[in-house]
């Protein structure tokens, strides 16, 4: 299993509410529905251990079976949608592919 963890921030003008409407509604229902991932799940981060502000807004954690199975199942142009609507809210997200030791 691979595991994506993204992190990003939002576009200076998007609003906080806005993009956690679309996330709660529209992003996570339509990503755990993918039959390539296992799990997904959006965190909104509140800082680091030592107090001080977190370099992110949000990072989320996508498991899944393959990339080339998450690439065929995002390829449909529902999912494209809702990449779109992502990409237009997040200020260039870091997409960083993990596998378990």
């Amino acid at each position: 299993m691979t595991t994506i963890i993204v992190l990003f921030n939002l576009r200076p003008d998007i609003k906080v509410a806005d993009y956690e409407k679309f996330a709660r509604q529209i992003d996570l229902p339509a990503v755990n529905r993918l039959p390539s991932v296992n799990s997904f799940e959006v965190l909104r981060t509140v800082g680091l251990m030592d107090g001080s502000p977190a370099p992110y807004q949000y990072i989320e954690v996508l498991r899944i079976e393959s990339i080339d199975a998450l690439g065929k199942d995002v390829s449909v142009p529902a999912m494209q949608k809702v990449v779109e609507t992502f990409r237009a809210m997040a200020d260039n997200p870091l997409f960083i592919v993990t596998e378990a030791l």
